[in-house]
């Protein structure tokens, strides 16, 4: 059945093993959701302000999010330089932001602490791009489930990242930032010559694949929670930290064994296949003039585009096909996406960011604190996944669009935000989980219709161009509205107490008033968000009506 070296050299060039290493690098591309962990050392040891941290949440949110960059690079260059360059400014920005907060070096100013966590955050968009838009390419007509499990990944990073920090430094949180520095920017340069585009072939058995995929990261995610909820109740010691941090990784590595099963049985087909004669047939050669043809067609269409790229913009192309990126921009489609985005995910990114300092005004204690984080980092992965297994189903059964699915999520959303603003006993574990969830699940949700809606030739601009609209909703929503207000009602706590603000380093509200107007105002932008999706439903309903995978399948047929 062949040499096993020749065997490890397919498998290390085969589709299934680039998708087990995008899982690897999405496990670690998640670190901005670890901001509610580390975000009380670096307001404590930099005596910031909440309006001041908040700004650095925006900054951590603006270059999570706007990864024009990194698409606009990856289609002029390959996929191995655009992961070298995310885990450059990985390591680069996460180290300079952990010498400051362990005063190796002198106290920076806001500026460059803006800069330094902006540069560490935009990483995460070369890893997405990277991985991401390779395994859509590679997978096209599973986009769905793909976007959901390995965002799902991105999800799940916080709690697998908290397991190996409290492995290797124990509970020393300044620590945490030195290892989202090093271990994400390892895992890329480590992978960085697997993740390529191939060939895409349907596989009979591809989705049953896929949802063997997902056991293992249900069973990871569960793994997780339950590691959470005894890590609180119990006091554990190194040792136990890490056999928790070992099972983890084991279960990290359960997909290769899956990938090399089914590499193992395509090199066996590839071999049998190579041992009939190669005699050509009619329809061999029928085949290879539709290629030539096709090949023709695609090359003129192509010099077309290029010279009428800024003439043919008003003249759109049918949903579904591909749209340059000019036309995609200024489309009322993705005008309608955007201000969805910046109402959906501008108020989940406004939560998520605040967690810790909700948590710290209502009375929780720290290790509890800590819960909240990891709650949403989990309910993160399963809205992820959720809303890319279960979309996709609903989609290919019932022809129901994916933007109804976004309207759904989003009226979710709004319910976590009125239990912050009007909270009870333990409804901020509640919250976490509907937050996280309803978080989440609005990112395969947005990749996934921006790929159907405007095509894949530039998906790589396209998909990051798409969630531009979060850090501006992240600006407004979190440094102009929820900590102004914050800062106010601490203010107003400190004149009754016949204090200034000069008399205090640090700027606490404690209290259920603290948060109650900002998260009213959330909720209702989030509700507006939803109507707007509404009518993105009614715009592309017959769209999603007809068979949006059938060109595929013919390209497949054909090549």
């Amino acid at each position: 059945m062949g040499d096993p070296w020749e065997f490890a050299v397919h498998a290390i060039n085969g589709r299934w093993f680039s998708v087990f290493a995008s899982f690897l690098i999405m496990a670690g591309a998640g670190a901005t959701y670890l901001f509610g962990t580390y975000s009380k050392d670096i307001k404590a040891t930099l005596g910031y302000d909440q309006t001041t941290l908040n700004l650095l949440g925006f900054f951590k949110d603006l270059g999570a999010n706007v990864g024009v960059f990194s698409g606009l690079l990856a289609e002029v260059t390959p996929t191995w330089f655009v992961l070298l360059v995310g885990s450059a400014m990985n390591f680069a920005g996460y180290f300079m932001i952990w010498l400051a907060v362990t005063q190796k070096i002198a106290r920076p100013a806001v500026w460059q602490m803006c800069l330094y966590i902006c540069i560490g955050a935009n990483s995460q968009n070369f890893a997405n791009t990277g991985a991401l838009v390779t395994c859509v390419k590679n997978f096209p007509e599973s986009r769905g489930v793909m976007l959901g499990l390995l965002k799902g990944f991105v999800g799940l990073s916080g709690a697998i990242l908290t397991q190996f920090y409290l492995a290797i430094y124990g509970t020393d949180s300044k620590s945490l930032i030195l290892l989202i520095a090093w271990l994400p920017a390892a895992l890329s340069v480590v992978f960085v010559y697997t993740i390529r585009e191939r060939k895409p072939e349907r596989q009979p058995n591809e989705l049953r694949v896929f949802y063997h995929f997902l056991y293992v990261s249900i069973v990871l995610a569960l793994f997780l929670m339950a590691m959470n909820i005894v890590e609180k109740q119990v006091d554990f010691s190194k040792a136990a930290y890490a056999g928790s941090a070992a099972v983890v990784c084991a279960m990290l590595f359960i997909p290769l064994i899956i990938a090399t099963r089914e590499d193992w049985i395509q090199w066996n087909l590839e071999n049998q296949d190579g041992m009939k004669p190669a005699a050509e047939t009619p329809v061999d050669r029928a085949l290879d003039i539709a290629r030539e043809v096709k090949s023709e067609v695609s090359k003129e269409k192509e010099e077309k585009t290029m010279k009428s790229c800024f003439l043919s913009i008003w003249n759109k192309p049918e949903r579904g096909e591909d749209y340059t990126i000019l036309q995609a921009l200024t489309s009322m489609d993705m005008l309608i996406l955007f201000a969805a985005t910046f109402c959906g995910l501008g108020g989940s990114l406004t939560a998520v960011d605040n967690l810790g300092q909700i948590g710290e005004s209502l009375g929780y204690p720290t290790k509890t604190i800590k819960s909240f984080v990891s709650l949403v980092s989990i309910w993160n992965y399963f809205g992820r996944v959720f809303s890319g297994f279960v979309s996709e189903s609903l989609l290919v059964k019932y022809k129901m669009p994916r933007p109804l699915m976004m309207t759904f999520v989003l009226l979710l959303a709004c319910v976590g935000h009125l239990l912050v603003a009007f909270p009870f006993s333990g409804s901020v574990y509640v919250a976490s989980v509907i937050m996280g969830f309803a978080f989440g699940a609005q990112l395969p949700l947005l990749f996934a219709i921006i790929s159907e809606l405007f095509g894949l030739k530039y998906y790589s601009t396209l998909f990051n161009c798409g969630q531009l609209a979060s850090p501006l909703g992240s600006y407004i929503l979190n440094v102009k509205i929820t900590g102004l207000l914050y800062d106010h009602e601490a203010l107003k706590e400190l004149a009754k107490k016949g204090m200034k603000r000069s008399s205090v380093k640090e700027l606490i509200c404690m209290g259920v008033q603290c948060y109650r107007v900002p998260f009213i105002i959330l909720s209702s932008v989030t509700f507006f968000g939803a109507l707007i999706s509404l009518v993105l439903v009614m715009r592309t309903r017959k769209f999603y009506s007809s068979d949006i995978y059938k060109k595929f399948r013919e390209i497949h047929g054909v090549s």
